[in-house]
């Protein structure tokens, strides 16, 4: 083989050793700059790119979501109460050119000053309140703490997407502290509980009684209502019985009905041992209750004659 082939075959492996070796994949994940002679050329998103080897380097950063983890830390709050804090921050690099170029030019590892300034937050919003409020409104803390980081992070090309305080802890004695006066303030709100119950128990009770009475009072209204009206009505009845008997009467019981009605009270007698005698007129009685006599009634003159007439 001759010298220049051999030249041209080294040549032609270096050629696809450079062209592989320039060959970059970027990841949907990511997005990167590209410089050339150490400065940046040109901004690179997702997808298979060419640097030039040795003139050309590629910077690839991560533009999802991430998770850094604030180490416990002491922390002096307004009313100078020591405890010690930690939390969670998510944060994400910008998609844009802009944000990259910060992330890459404007920030020494953001990644650690990302935690670094946490810390600082926390330190600065959490000394400014008391502990009471701290430990109490974790919402209205995490709002602050996220603000004031999202006001510096932008500056490197970083967006805040959430900052979750985890753990807020008092030193022990007061943590006993704090326990005893929740214990108390619950013991006091189940007094008050209970004492609103047992009012509401009574005053319940109170209600049903008065209905109760009211009830019985309407019942017996109603019941010497019933009975007035009811005696009313039989008052009226035995009244037109009455009449109607009298009218009858005056009508109807004349003559021979009179003669018969004598006749049923003579009977009505002789079941009760009474006697009659009869005299020397016939068939005209007189009625003897019993044996004396001062008893004897004697029937009148007068309804004998129409008795004889007859």
């Amino acid at each position: 083989m001759e010298t220049s082939q051999i030249i041209l075959i080294v040549v032609a492996v270096i050629g696809v050793i450079v062209i592989l070796s320039g060959l970059k994949i970027i990841r949907p994940t990511h997005r990167a700059a590209v410089e050339t002679l150490g400065r940046f050329s040109s901004f690179k998103k997702s997808g298979i790119i060419f640097v030039i080897p040795v003139i050309q380097k590629l910077f690839s950063v991560n533009i999802t979501d991430t998770l850094v983890d604030v180490e416990k830390q002491f922390v002096i709050t307004k009313d100078n109460l020591n405890c010690s804090v930690d939390a969670q921050i998510y944060y994400k690099v910008g998609e844009d050119e802009a944000s990259l170029k910060k992330s890459l030019y404007s920030v020494n590892d953001y990644e650690y000053q990302i935690v670094q300034l946490a810390k600082t937050t926390l330190r600065s919003i959490i000394g400014d309140r008391e502990f009471k409020v701290v430990n109490s409104d974790r919402t209205s803390l995490n709002q602050a703490v996220f603000d004031s980081m999202s006001i510096e992070a932008e500056k490197w090309g970083i967006r805040i997407v959430r900052v979750e305080v985890k753990e807020i802890t008092p030193p022990p004695d007061v943590q006993d502290t704090m326990n005893m006066v929740i214990k108390a303030e619950n013991d006091k709100q189940s007094a008050v509980n209970f004492a609103i119950a047992t009012e509401t128990k009574a005053d319940g009770e109170k209600k049903a009684n008065i209905k109760m009475a009211e009830g019985r009072r309407e019942a017996m209204i109603l019941e010497a209502r019933g009975k007035k009206e009811s005696q009313e009505l039989i008052a009226e009845g035995e009244a037109k019985a009455i009449e109607l008997v009298n009218k009858a009467a005056n009508e109807f019981f004349i003559e021979n009905a009179q003669i018969l009605k004598k006749l049923q009270v003579t009977e009505e007698s002789l079941k009760n041992n009474s006697k009659i005698i009869v005299t020397k007129d016939g068939i005209d009685p007189t009625l003897v209750i019993n044996e004396n006599n001062d008893t004897i009634i004697p029937t009148p003159q007068k309804e004998k004659s129409r008795y004889r007439n007859q």
